[in-house]
């Protein structure tokens, strides 16, 4: 998959901008707060309807106006693709596919599909189980939008039960509680089921690239939780059986206990938790390696690699590891942003893009 432009209005500090990118690596350079970020922000806003930076759309309208706009144009093996998104100051978004609207964000994922790294992403390695279910969510939603609906399914009965569980009536809990349950259990079941075929995919590609980022010194392993085991109908029957048998526990504390809202991660370098005991050079290699497998992936899914998106991703390897990182970064497309084009391993090779204060600057 190769995104050939990437056009944008009045988006964050840009007033109006063209990036045309090529196949293979492409470096977007610049100082600080000059807009690096913002063009890699907005190629992932139009694979996924989603801001890794902004808390509400409305935010990346630049300053002054009412209204903001982000396209691209990308080939595929399929064929050519596009996608535009259009924010509001005063009304949600609109989004449309090779000019057509769509309703729903479900229908614009798996047209244009990229991977995201930038000094955020290591909240993977580094927090809460939280963060690391976000990138599950996000590149099984762009995987599959079987599970995209299921996790915004899941989420609303979940949210549902948690009010249920709130309720003065302890009749009506045990009552209703069965009802919810069973939705649940439906729901869930898939998302763990996906979930599971997708952390023992992840796992062997991850362990490949740290090992190869790392010059063979480390080795790197993902496990899941693997709580429920099984076919989708098996771990369906699994996830009601522990929510009938939480169900006390769960009217006493008020919220939902069990479930893959309650899913993490389990991530080791030289067999130690990496959050815990790892470097920070360590924690930064494991999340890029992670990123890496998601692309090994995406590969094998679709017969094409995404776009990979490196955000600052370079300045705190050394340069070995950046040297051995560059022959991954050669099998697709790249976008890499840095404060100097000197700083990616090859850059002579490279598309090279410079901006300054939203604007592409002519070498």
């Amino acid at each position: 998959m190769i995104v050939s432009q990437l056009h944008l209005t009045d988006f964050r500090n840009y007033a109006e901008e063209t990036f045309r990118y090529r196949e293979g690596v492409n470096i977007v350079c610049g100082g600080n707060a000059q807009g690096k970020t913002n063009s890699a922000e907005a190629i992932f806003f139009l694979c996924t309807g989603y801001s890794p930076r902004a808390k509400r759309d409305k935010q990346v309208i630049r300053h002054g106006q009412t209204s903001a706009r982000v396209s691209c144009e990308a080939q595929t093996r399929y064929g050519s693709v596009s996608a535009e998104i259009r924010f509001f100051s005063d009304r949600n978004k609109e989004v449309s596919v090779n000019g057509v609207p769509v309703s729903r964000i479900g229908e614009l994922l798996g047209n244009v599909n990229s991977v995201f790294f930038n000094p955020g992403e290591l909240r993977l390695v580094q927090e809460s189980p939280e963060d690391r279910r976000r990138f599950l969510d996000i590149s099984l939603s762009q995987l599959s939008r079987g599970y995209f609906y299921a996790l915004q399914k899941y989420k609303k009965i979940l949210a549902q039960r948690n009010n249920l569980l709130k309720e003065e009536n302890l009749s009506l809990i045990r009552e209703t509680l069965p009802v919810w349950d069973a939705q649940l259990a439906a729901a869930g079941a898939k998302i763990v089921a996906e979930r599971n075929a997708y952390v023992r995919m992840l796992s062997p590609f991850a362990g490949e690239a740290h090992g190869e980022i790392t010059g063979g010194r480390e080795t790197l392993t993902v496990t899941g939780d693997y709580r429920y085991e099984g076919t989708e109908e098996e771990i369906c029957r699994q996830l009601a059986d522990a929510l009938r048998e939480k169900a006390d526990k769960d009217i006493e504390l008020g919220y939902t206990t069990v479930g893959p809202h309650r899913d993490d991660l389990k991530i080791r370098v030289n067999d130690s938790d990496v959050r815990t005991y790892g470097s920070q050079g360590q924690q930064r290699t494991a999340a890029i390696s992670l990123k890496l497998a998601e692309t090994e992936i995406f590969r094998e899914r679709f017969g094409e690699y995404p776009v990979l998106i490196l955000d600052d991703a370079m300045s705190e390897l050394d340069c070995s590891r950046k040297r051995r990182l560059q022959s991954f970064i050669g099998k697709m497309q790249t976008i890499v942003t840095v404060t100097e084009k000197e700083d990616v391993p090859g850059y002579e090779k490279a598309n090279i893009i410079r901006v300054e204060d939203g604007k592409i600057m002519s070498d």
